[in-house]
């Protein structure tokens, strides 16, 4: 069962939300929140397995509580993903920086909403449609000069190809196209990646891929 608290000011997204996940048989609601304050108690109190955090809320907004959960090691298991009105919000690379692992508009349609909470449970990043690769690397322009990241000298030659390829968004299955070797083989390059940089998921490797400069505006393919 994967268990969810909804974070949202609004009394009839959070709603909505949650009669859509509670129907399925495989997701659970567990707690409800109004603003940051009672979103990171419930969190604490809970440790669900997925957060859906909208970022605008008072007292605390949803880009801190984000960053406060991401950085409390209980609750490395947590995954957040922030919930936006508009594709382009200015927060949701902060977001994503911040330790989120995707974001969602919310009027997204209900079978996107349930496949992107089931696909953080997994372990991957909401960086695959279009619309997101066009984001990271708007907001990426906007962000410091690149810096040598820590541990990127130890990642080998065929790591640092297949982090520049997450960095643009292509999923394990492309990767494996385009350097032609297997789903698994370029999953076990992504994963040991990962376990080299610290990294907590794929969209964190994806900000690590441009502040390191490994991986710049516009190289989308």
């Amino acid at each position: 069962m994967i268990r969810v608290v909804l974070a949202d000011d609004q009394a009839l997204v959070r709603a909505g939300f949650r009669a859509l996940l509670d129907a399925q048989q495989d997701i659970e609601v567990v707690g409800e929140a109004a603003d940051g304050e009672e979103a990171l108690r419930q969190v604490r109190a809970l440790t669900p397995d997925v957060v859906l955090m909208d970022i605008r809320m008072p007292l605390t907004d949803g880009l801190a509580a984000t960053r406060r959960i991401t950085d409390d090691a209980a609750l490395a298991a947590v995954r957040v993903v922030v919930l936006t009105t508009f594709e382009l919000d200015e927060y949701v690379f902060e977001a994503i920086r911040s330790g989120a692992s995707g974001f969602l508009v919310k009027d997204t349609e209900p079978a996107e909403l349930l496949r992107a909470v089931r696909a953080v449970v997994a372990g991957d990043a909401l960086l695959s449609p279009g619309v997101t690769r066009r984001l990271i690397a708007e907001f990426a322009a906007r962000s410091k000069e690149p810096a040598a990241a820590a541990g990127l000298d130890r990642l080998t030659e065929r790591e640092r190809e297949v982090m520049a390829l997450v960095g643009i968004g292509l999923t394990n299955e492309e990767i494996a196209r385009r350097l032609v070797v297997s789903p698994l083989t370029a999953k076990t390059h992504v994963s040991r990646t990962m376990v080299k940089l610290g990294a907590r998921d794929r969209a964190q490797l994806v900000v690590l891929a441009y502040e390191s400069g490994l991986v710049r505006p516009g190289w989308l393919g």
